[in-house]
């Protein structure tokens, strides 16, 4: 497709793309837009000059501050609308390309929390990240427990925590328990990022229904970059025998732009093989996982960024589709703008781990960064920046970045 519009060959943003948000401009009020380019499509005023005539789409649902109503219209409408964007970029008659004043420079926008998320469950999929972890802390040689490959894993976390890229967050206090003594109380010093992803739920359900893995597609409206922040030393001392709570909770970064599953769709590709055999609900057909090229970057105070981590989402052991069957399967209901992150996306060697307890060993060796500054683990007033992309036959799709400052404790 050849849009009309001046778009970079890198641009996380093409026509291929087309992300939904929630931002504001100039005054005007918090309202749905479409991310093209360095520029964002202004839904409300679109709709003002009649782009989605034919489209069941009441304005309401585009002047709003998240876009959980939008999601509710179902994916009929919001494909709808994508598709008709899409056409109205490529056609120099089109309506879209007649009203200018609807395209609005990210720069001078101010992006929100694109969703109202009622609640977040956090996964640990991938069979990589799993094994190092299990290796640090358990046996090397049976690294991974028991049931870990005949579930995906997964724990409900704090939505009242995550916060949108951009927003800095506090160093967390707690109780750490040193290797001799007492616990003490004080901020944590093992404060680490862990590169994840996040699928939006699209779709309601009741309490007792369960969503099988052939209908799980038609529940994830689409996905997010997700930096599920982790205090390791006040973890480790409090998650036996209930598992996280306070190491989490007190943060959790996602980029602006939520990239649909139908821009995801060209991008598909199959999952490792799992072996021993799931059970009979969790068996699904096709290929669900995803080529999302992923990056981390460290920027010290005042210096440059640095890069410390290049793996994929492709790596993932448990995919969406069985991660939805499994958190429903007991009749739990979900809720549209629910959000599921991935758990830590690590590949099989060092240059592609997803967090600094598996890059350094957990402390034991050190990161050595530009400039001679070194790291073990996040200080305060880095800035931790997490990118993604896709890339098949000349089309770039995109995520932008979660960028998230530390700053110090609060007294």
């Amino acid at each position: 497709m050849n849009c009309w519009m001046n778009i970079a060959a890198e641009s996380d943003f093409s026509i291929y793309n087309l992300p939904f948000g929630i931002f504001s401009y100039k005054g005007h009020d918090p309202r749905v837009g479409v991310a093209i380019g360095d520029s964002i499509i202004d839904l409300v005023l679109a709709h003002d000059a009649g782009v989605f005539h034919d489209i069941a789409l009441p304005l309401e649902v585009l002047h709003t501050d998240t876009l959980n109503e939008f999601i509710r219209q179902g994916k009929s409408v919001t494909n709808a609308v994508r598709n008709r964007l899409q056409d109205g970029l490529t056609k120099e008659n089109s309506k879209l390309h007649h009203i200018k004043d609807t395209f609005v420079k990210q720069a001078e926008a101010t992006m929100h929390m694109p969703v109202e998320i009622g609640d977040y469950t956090d996964f640990y999929s991938s069979i990589e990240h799993a094994t190092n972890v299990g290796k640090l802390f358990r046996d090397p040689e049976n690294a991974l427990l028991p049931n870990w490959k005949h579930l995906p894993v997964g724990y409900h976390g704090r939505a009242s925590s995550i916060v949108l890229s951009g927003t800095p967050l506090h160093r967390p206090k707690g109780q750490m328990k040193p290797a001799e003594g007492n616990p003490v109380f004080g901020p944590c010093k093992l404060l680490d990022f862990e590169l994840e992803m996040a699928f939006i739920v699209g779709k309601d359900t009741k309490l007792g229904h369960r969503v099988t893995t052939s209908e799980a597609k038609e529940y994830i409206f689409g996905m997010v970059l997700f930096n599920d922040w982790s205090a390791r030393d006040i973890q480790k001392w409090e998650y036996v025998p209930l598992g996280p709570f306070l190491g989490k909770s007190f943060g959790s970064s996602i980029s602006p732009w939520v990239v649909t599953m139908e821009a995801l769709e060209y991008f598909k590709v199959a999952g490792p093989v799992q072996d021993p055999e799931v059970l009979e609900y969790l068996k699904y057909e096709g290929d669900y996982n995803y080529d999302v090229h992923l990056e981390v970057l460290i920027q010290p105070e005042g210096d440059e960024e640095n890069t410390i981590s290049k793996s994929n989402y492709k790596f993932m052991y448990w995919n969406q589709l069985q991660q939805l069957a499994h958190h429903t399967v007991n009749g739990c209901n979900l809720r549209i703008g629910d959000m599921m992150a991935s758990g830590t996306i690590s590949g099989k060697d060092e240059e592609s781990y997803g967090s600094l307890l598996e890059i350094t060993q957990a402390g034991k060796k050190t990161l050595q960064l530009k400039n001679g500054v070194e790291r073990k683990f996040v200080q305060d007033q880095d800035t931790v920046i997490m990118k993604g992309y896709c890339e098949k036959d000349g089309r770039r799709i995109g995520f932008g970045e979660v960028r998230t400052k530390i700053l110090p404790s609060i007294d």
